[in-house]
Protein backbone atom coordinates (compact mmCIF):
# COMPACT_ATOMS: atom_id res chain seq x y z
CA UNK A 1 0.00 0.00 0.00
CA UNK A 2 2.83 2.66 -0.70
CA UNK A 3 0.51 4.49 -2.96
CA UNK A 4 -1.84 4.63 0.81
CA UNK A 5 1.19 5.33 2.63
CA UNK A 6 2.41 8.16 -0.36
CA UNK A 7 -0.64 10.21 -0.23
CA UNK A 8 -1.54 10.38 3.02
CA UNK A 9 2.72 11.56 4.09
CA UNK A 10 2.03 13.96 1.27
CA UNK A 11 -1.55 15.84 3.04
CA UNK A 12 0.28 14.69 6.78
CA UNK A 13 -2.71 12.38 7.96
CA UNK A 14 -2.89 9.07 9.03
CA UNK A 15 -5.15 6.08 8.37
CA UNK A 16 -8.28 7.10 11.04
CA UNK A 17 -8.30 10.59 9.44
CA UNK A 18 -12.12 11.95 9.08
CA UNK A 19 -13.70 13.23 5.05
CA UNK A 20 -14.57 16.41 6.92
CA UNK A 21 -10.96 16.79 8.37
CA UNK A 22 -9.60 15.50 4.75
CA UNK A 23 -11.62 18.33 2.92
CA UNK A 24 -9.90 20.90 5.28
CA UNK A 25 -6.59 19.86 5.35
CA UNK A 26 -6.85 19.65 1.27
CA UNK A 27 -7.72 22.76 0.85
CA UNK A 28 -5.60 24.40 3.57
CA UNK A 29 -2.72 23.08 1.14
CA UNK A 30 -4.35 24.03 -2.32
CA UNK A 31 -4.92 27.53 -0.59
CA UNK A 32 -1.37 27.52 -0.19
CA UNK A 33 0.12 26.31 -3.17
CA UNK A 34 -2.45 27.87 -6.19
CA UNK A 35 -0.29 28.55 -8.93
CA UNK A 36 -2.54 32.27 -8.84
CA UNK A 37 -0.21 33.06 -5.89
CA UNK A 38 2.76 32.84 -7.64
CA UNK A 39 1.95 34.84 -11.20
CA UNK A 40 5.14 37.02 -10.51
CA UNK A 41 7.31 34.34 -10.52
CA UNK A 42 7.08 31.30 -13.20
CA UNK A 43 9.40 28.87 -11.56
CA UNK A 44 7.32 29.11 -8.19
CA UNK A 45 4.42 28.92 -10.36
CA UNK A 46 5.37 25.81 -11.77
CA UNK A 47 6.39 24.16 -8.81
CA UNK A 48 3.07 25.23 -8.05
CA UNK A 49 1.28 23.57 -10.26
CA UNK A 50 3.04 20.07 -9.60
CA UNK A 51 2.04 20.49 -6.12
CA UNK A 52 -1.13 21.20 -6.45
CA UNK A 53 -1.53 18.38 -9.31
CA UNK A 54 -0.23 16.32 -6.53
CA UNK A 55 -2.34 17.43 -3.88
CA UNK A 56 -5.67 16.77 -5.89
CA UNK A 57 -4.41 13.59 -6.63
CA UNK A 58 -3.76 12.49 -3.29
CA UNK A 59 -7.05 13.68 -1.96
CA UNK A 60 -9.10 12.07 -4.85
CA UNK A 61 -7.38 8.94 -4.03
CA UNK A 62 -8.07 9.19 -0.23
CA UNK A 63 -11.36 10.49 -0.47
CA UNK A 64 -12.36 7.12 -2.76
CA UNK A 65 -11.41 4.49 -0.19
CA UNK A 66 -12.10 6.15 3.19
CA UNK A 67 -14.48 4.44 5.50
CA UNK A 68 -17.28 6.72 4.79
CA UNK A 69 -17.20 6.70 1.30
CA UNK A 70 -16.96 2.65 0.88
CA UNK A 71 -20.00 2.59 3.28
CA UNK A 72 -21.86 4.56 0.96
CA UNK A 73 -21.23 2.17 -1.74
CA UNK A 74 -21.31 -1.15 0.17
CA UNK A 75 -24.40 -2.08 -1.49
CA UNK A 76 -23.79 -1.07 -4.93
CA UNK A 77 -20.22 -3.43 -3.91
CA UNK A 78 -22.59 -6.32 -2.54
CA UNK A 79 -24.97 -5.95 -5.62
CA UNK A 80 -22.43 -6.03 -8.39
CA UNK A 81 -20.03 -9.04 -6.84
CA UNK A 82 -23.16 -11.28 -6.26
CA UNK A 83 -24.94 -10.75 -9.57
CA UNK A 84 -22.33 -9.33 -11.91
CA UNK A 85 -19.72 -11.51 -13.66
CA UNK A 86 -16.31 -10.96 -13.47
CA UNK A 87 -15.23 -10.27 -16.97
CA UNK A 88 -11.50 -9.53 -16.40
CA UNK A 89 -8.91 -9.07 -13.81
CA UNK A 90 -5.14 -7.37 -13.74
CA UNK A 91 -2.55 -7.31 -11.34
CA UNK A 92 0.15 -4.81 -10.69
CA UNK A 93 2.26 -3.89 -7.85
CA UNK A 94 0.17 -6.02 -5.38
CA UNK A 95 -3.11 -4.24 -6.65
CA UNK A 96 -5.82 -6.15 -7.96
CA UNK A 97 -8.33 -4.23 -11.01
CA UNK A 98 -11.25 -6.58 -10.97
CA UNK A 99 -14.29 -5.13 -14.02
CA UNK A 100 -17.16 -6.88 -13.87
CA UNK A 101 -20.35 -7.15 -16.68
CA UNK A 102 -22.46 -4.21 -14.96
CA UNK A 103 -19.37 -1.97 -15.78
CA UNK A 104 -18.10 -1.75 -12.57
CA UNK A 105 -14.19 -1.47 -11.57
CA UNK A 106 -12.82 -2.22 -8.64
CA UNK A 107 -9.13 -1.94 -7.22
CA UNK A 108 -8.27 -4.10 -4.31
CA UNK A 109 -4.58 -2.56 -2.78
CA UNK A 110 -2.02 -4.80 -0.90
CA UNK A 111 -3.13 -8.43 -2.57
CA UNK A 112 -0.27 -10.45 -1.82
CA UNK A 113 1.44 -12.58 -4.78
CA UNK A 114 0.33 -15.86 -3.42
CA UNK A 115 -3.46 -14.55 -3.25
CA UNK A 116 -3.09 -13.48 -6.97
CA UNK A 117 -1.14 -17.04 -7.92
CA UNK A 118 -4.20 -18.71 -6.23
CA UNK A 119 -6.72 -16.96 -8.08
CA UNK A 120 -5.01 -17.54 -11.69
CA UNK A 121 -5.08 -21.36 -10.49
CA UNK A 122 -8.62 -20.71 -9.59
CA UNK A 123 -11.24 -22.91 -11.60
CA UNK A 124 -13.91 -20.28 -10.76
CA UNK A 125 -11.94 -17.19 -10.69
CA UNK A 126 -15.17 -15.00 -10.34
CA UNK A 127 -16.13 -17.48 -6.80
CA UNK A 128 -12.46 -17.01 -5.71
CA UNK A 129 -12.21 -13.24 -5.95
CA UNK A 130 -15.87 -12.92 -4.10
CA UNK A 131 -14.86 -14.76 -0.97
CA UNK A 132 -11.14 -14.07 -0.81
CA UNK A 133 -10.46 -10.26 -2.52
CA UNK A 134 -13.99 -8.78 -1.72
CA UNK A 135 -14.94 -10.78 1.56
CA UNK A 136 -11.26 -10.13 2.78
CA UNK A 137 -9.68 -6.98 4.84
CA UNK A 138 -8.54 -5.40 1.74
CA UNK A 139 -8.73 -2.00 1.22
CA UNK A 140 -10.67 -1.19 -1.97
CA UNK A 141 -12.29 1.22 -4.06
CA UNK A 142 -14.23 2.17 -7.18
CA UNK A 143 -12.97 3.10 -10.11
CA UNK A 144 -15.32 3.02 -12.63
CA UNK A 145 -19.32 3.40 -13.09
CA UNK A 146 -21.38 1.89 -15.48
CA UNK A 147 -22.62 5.31 -17.00
CA UNK A 148 -18.74 6.15 -17.63
CA UNK A 149 -18.47 2.97 -19.40
CA UNK A 150 -19.53 3.08 -23.48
Amino acid sequence: MKKVADYRKLLGVDKTVELKELKTIYRTFMKEWHPDKFNDNETAKLEAEEKSKDFIEAYNFLMSIAPETVESFKEEFMHTITNASMLDYRYKARVLEVKYSDGSVYEFFDVPSNIYNKLLNSDVPGRFVRRNICGGDFVYRKTANPANIV
